[in-house]
């Protein structure tokens, strides 16, 4: 259908008589006949017009334009539209977006360096990778919820623990490169050693990364080749491998590991799990850590990720080891369960002295490597992993036959090539004409790694290329396969993944009703709100996620050529254009794969910058108490000293101690790290003049983005002062949590801090890296494959439905506000507005004195009503805090409100004497349908009073919790992350 537009109108038009107002009253006839303007908007705004009506007239307010004038300082508002192309509807979206993958040219690549193409079961793309119901989940920290995905994490860490020798393993890191960083900083902390080895023959991006984090924290970084002279040292807190290398060498590491040991110093494998299924596991030659990416294991290459990293360790360094790991424990009837293991190492308890701020991990794409695991089996993964070798072995055999030289004789599936004959311009002609990708080293040698979408047309391309014989002749020569790892000392005799989990879903009837019946066990956005204050939890509309499954976006290599990513190119500067109109920033970076990875690239361009100005000294980082936990452990790893300034009664910072603390580090300053609206929920009227105070004493600031689904549209980090942001695309942006990943939180900066923004070693993501601080993601463009969402959500909102998105924002947080507060009491509000911002919190800790019940306990109850709990007792001990978001509709919010008006009345039952002080609905919440099903019920209120406890909750859409409450205490002292996860019964 042709598109109606004013312009268009006007333009068929011109030189009529026709007013301007007698236009404007035709054309909004014209729309109502043809509907072609987006309804996309109104489809993610969650309350209906009439709602929003009956919500402002509760809160005093005739429009939203008069309730976000009350609460976002005048100082601070934006005062105009943002200047976004016109919304698309959904249609167009889809079809533009299509365009623009399509500019992507998919080529075969041979690149390797930890990337690998590979085939996504298709049951798993679809059931698993597109389904709502596994990517709107959030982090499991409600454990009683979410057995479904930490038994298949608990699948994936047993898959690692296997594959590498080593007794424990986490439940995934960020990439290959931040694992290999985080390794190396477990190294130090283990002997409290300054200095470790790397080896020149690991992946380049991996050492950028590493040396990266290691100057920030001054340890000091030696390359160089791995040999027992240059391990000597009993100065080394560790050394990093490659095996196989990154040309493709398979070396025992036995004797340099026994070295490394006597000496005192750990060492660190970065492997292939695939590989592994073939060669003897780094434990079996010493390792004590090992890392890596699961990529290939059923993950799409998605031009660098997301890509769950690994991370697996010795017993002995569990307690030092990063990131989140599953544990088993049991439930308070004896039942085993899943849940978080060691979860006081969490950033929000730890701040500064926390081991990491890996804060998201890759929940989604861990799961998705444990399917395919489970999906293809140990005999499966075997099979895959033998003809990826065999089709090397064949490549080698005729390139050795050609007379070109390689230099490694034991491999799995990577060659390294020395032409003869034929010199390495015309073999990079020859493959691009056939569209193949190599590796091509500086000094004319080439690399060649296979997968296992490598077919026989593939390998004869591939030897055509460099004029060798047809692959039918190799095949029949005597010495093929002579050099296969099963006829060296390197094959693997140990065998793995013996639990029945992983050779009993091999049908695809099996398979589907696996993942459906973990699926089951999870609570996420298909079934009710997750009212999670700083983490919002919003729509992840289907047609925002469509692209990330356009084969165009899926099958790109990071390494590339860039002219082979024009599409991605094109979305990036598109998207790097709206998010600095947005924001006010003046440049983006992709680059950091999750908040905290934002957080840490924001600090260390700062510190980079004061560097440039000579101002070495400034390493000084004002934090306020009430910041986000990764706030101080991102300042701690960007080789900074955080100093907490303290806040008001309500809230706020205190601004005499803030001017004590500039004054009294003025010299030494390097930034102010603030988030806004604040922790607390309010928008402060000081934090322009916070900014100008920072500046004025020679600081920056850095605005944590977590908040900023309450600013869109109304403020600018960058107008009111602020120097860089993260921005949480997972939240603001509409990326969903995926279970606790992936996550994205590219920076913004002004520009006098965009040319110390990250670089990259392979593909430059800066015109010029001269004042570049580093790497911080192995991908130059991080977690790209998922950028499509959040510009799909842009482009589908226009300015004005992103402005109407953050004033509901608004509007919904304040109506639950307003609606509970007869019954709690609302921890902070604006002293003079008395409203707060997207999100507020309540105030439990009354309840402990009157009833003994916390808000642990509402927690637990929320689940019986079908909820999930907001965050609880953070950013005050004994609190909740709630932020609805801008897409649950005024009937969700209702339902949520009566939930804890209920459970309000539960504890008052309590608080009367009817009810025991230990022995009640909330304290022996949540209810799982085992317990009100049994036989014996010998408690005082009722099994319709347990799992039925509100007219909303009925048995056809009940939400039941698979186990009762969590016993925490016997999980710690009983820790167990290996053990085979819980079968179903049949």
């Amino acid at each position: 259908m042709y598109r109606i537009t004013v312009n268009s109108v006007k333009k068929f038009i011109s030189g009529s008589k026709i007013s301007e107002k007698a236009l404007e009253r035709h054309l909004a006839t014209v729309k109502e006949v043809f509907p072609n303007k987006t309804d996309f908007p109104a489809r993610h705004i969650g309350p209906r017009k009439t709602d929003v009506v009956s919500m402002l007239d509760l809160l005093g307010f005739k429009s939203l334009d008069e309730l976000t004038n009350k609460a976002v300082p005048k100082a601070i508002q934006l005062n105009r539209d943002l200047e976004l192309d016109e919304a698309l509807n959904e249609h167009d979206l889809i079809n533009r977006i299509r365009n623009i993958a399509q500019k992507n040219e998919i080529w075969r690549s041979y690149i390797g360096m930890g990337y690998h193409n590979c085939y996504v079961p298709h049951t798993i793309l679809r059931n698993l990778f597109e389904n709502p119901g596994w990517t709107t989940q959030y982090t499991p920290y409600q454990p009683e919820i979410a057995q479904g995905r930490l038994e298949s994490l608990l699948n994936y860490q047993t898959l690692v623990t296997e594959l590498t020798g080593l007794e424990v393993a986490n439940a995934s890191l960020l990439d290959e490169g931040t694992a290999a960083a985080e390794a190396m900083s477990l190294c130090t902390r283990h002997n409290r050693r300054k200095k470790i080895y790397l080896s020149n023959r690991l992946h380049p991006q991996t050492i950028s990364v590493v040396k990266t984090r290691a100057v920030a924290l001054e340890i000091e970084v030696e390359i160089g080749p791995i040999t027992e002279a240059n391990l000597a040292s009993r100065e080394l807190a560790g050394i990093l491998i490659q095996y196989p290398d990154t040309y493709g060498e398979v070396k025992d590491f036995t004797e340099i590991s026994k070295i490394a040991h006597k000496n005192g110093s750990l060492v660190v494998a970065a492997t292939d799990l695939l590989a592994l299924t073939l060669l003897r596991p780094p434990a079996e030659f010493g390792a004590d850590v090992a890392i890596g990416t699961s990529q290939r294991l059923g993950v799409p290459l998605g031009y660098g990720g997301p890509h769950a990293g690994f991370f697996a360790c010795r017993q002995n360094l569990v307690r030092l080891m990063p990131g989140r790991m599953i544990g088993v424990t049991r439930d308070m009837d004896g039942h085993d369960a899943y849940r978080l293991a060691l979860q006081t190492r969490e950033q929000h308890i730890r701040r500064d002295r926390a081991t990491s701020n890996i804060c998201t991990a890759q929940a989604l794409l861990a799961n998705m490597s444990a399917m395919y695991a489970v999906y293809h089996g140990p005999g499966g993964l075997k099979n895959i992993a033998k003809n990826i070798h065999q089709s090397a072995l064949a490549v080698q055999t005729a390139l050795e036959n050609a007379g070109h030289t390689l230099s490694n004789k034991i491999f799995f599936d990577t060659l390294h090539v020395t032409p003869n004959g034929i010199s390495v311009d015309e073999i990079r002609e020859r493959a691009e004409q056939k569209k193949i990708n190599f590796r091509y080293f500086n000094d004319g040698s080439v690399g060649i790694s296979l997968d296992e979408t490598v077919k026989t047309s593939d390998i004869e391309d591939i030897l055509g290329v460099f004029g060798c014989k047809n692959l039918t002749d190799v095949l029949s020569e005597d010495k093929f396969l002579s050099n296969a790892i099963e006829n060296t000392q390197y094959r693997r005799t140990s065998s793995f993944l013996t639990h029945p989990v992983f050779s009993s879903h091999h049908s695809e009837s099996r398979m589907v009703r696996y993942m459906k019946q973990l699926e089951n066990k999870d609570i996420s956005l298909v079934h009710s709100m997750i009212p999670l204050g700083s983490c919002t939890m919003k729509l992840n509309s289907t047609t925002e996620m469509m692209p990330c499954s356009f084969r165009h976006f899926t099958e790109i290599h990071p390494f590339a050529p860039v002219e082979q990513a024009k599409g991605y190119h094109q979305m990036f500067r598109e998207l790097e254009r709206d998010l600095c109109e947005i924001t006010g920033y003046d440049k983006i970076s992709f680059q950091p794969n999750s908040g905290a990875q934002g957080e840490y690239a924001g600090l260390r361009a700062i510190r980079s910058y004061h560097e440039a100005q000579g101002e070495v000294n400034r390493n000084i980082c004002l934090i306020p108490i009430s910041a986000h936990g990764t706030n101080p452990a991102s300042a701690q790893m960007a080789g900074m000293r955080v100093e907490p300034i303290r806040i008001r009664a309500d809230g706020s910072i205190d601004m005499v101690h803030l001017k004590e603390k500039l004054a009294e580090h003025e010299k030494e300053l390097s930034c102010l790290m603030i988030t806004y609206p604040s922790t607390m929920g309010v928008f402060e009227d000081t934090v322009a003049d916070i900014c100008k105070l920072v500046h004025k004493h020679g600081g920056q600031v850095y605005l944590d983005g977590a908040n900023m689904n309450a600013q869109v549209g109304l403020c600018r980090p960058g107008d009111y002062g602020s120097d860089v942001s993260h921005l949480n695309l997972h939240k603001t942006f509409c990326i969903p949590h995926g279970g606790g990943g992936p996550g994205m939180g590219p920076i913004g900066v002004k520009a006098h801090l965009a040319p110390h923004l990250p670089g990259h070693p392979v593909i430059s993501p800066l015109d010029n890296e001269e004042h570049s601080f580093g790497v911080v993601s192995a991908a130059p463009f991080g977690s790209s494959a998922i950028l499509p969402i959040s510009w799909s959500y842009i482009k589908l909102m226009g300015g004005r439905g992103l402005k109407r998105a953050t004033q509901v924002a608004i509007l919904n947080a304040n109506y639950m506000s307003k609606r509970l507060e007869n019954h709690y009491k609302t921890l902070f509000k604006h002293p003079k507005t008395d409203l707060v911002a997207h999100e507020f919190i309540l105030d439990i800790r009354e309840f402990k004195k009157t009833a003994n019940i916390e808000a642990v306990d509402i927690a637990k109850r929320l689940m019986d009503y079908g909820f999930h709990a907001p965050t609880m007792s953070w950013p005050v001990a004994g609190t909740l805090m709630i932020e609805p978001t801008e897409s649950e509709d005024k009937q969700e919010l209702d339902k949520f409100c009566e939930a804890m008006i209920s459970i309000r009345y539960e504890i008052k039952e309590i608080e009367d004497g009817k009810w025991d002080k230990m022995t009640n609905p909330l304290k022996m919440a949540p209810h799982p349908q085992r317990q009100v099903i049994s036989s014996e019920w010998n408690r005082p209120y009722t099994r319709e009073q347990a799992a039925f406890p509100a007219s909303f909750v009925k048995a056809d859409t009940k939400m039941w919790p698979t186990v009762g409450r969590i016993d925490d205490a016997y999980g710690d002292k009983h820790l167990v992350c290996t053990c085979p996860p819980i079968l179903p019964e049949f």
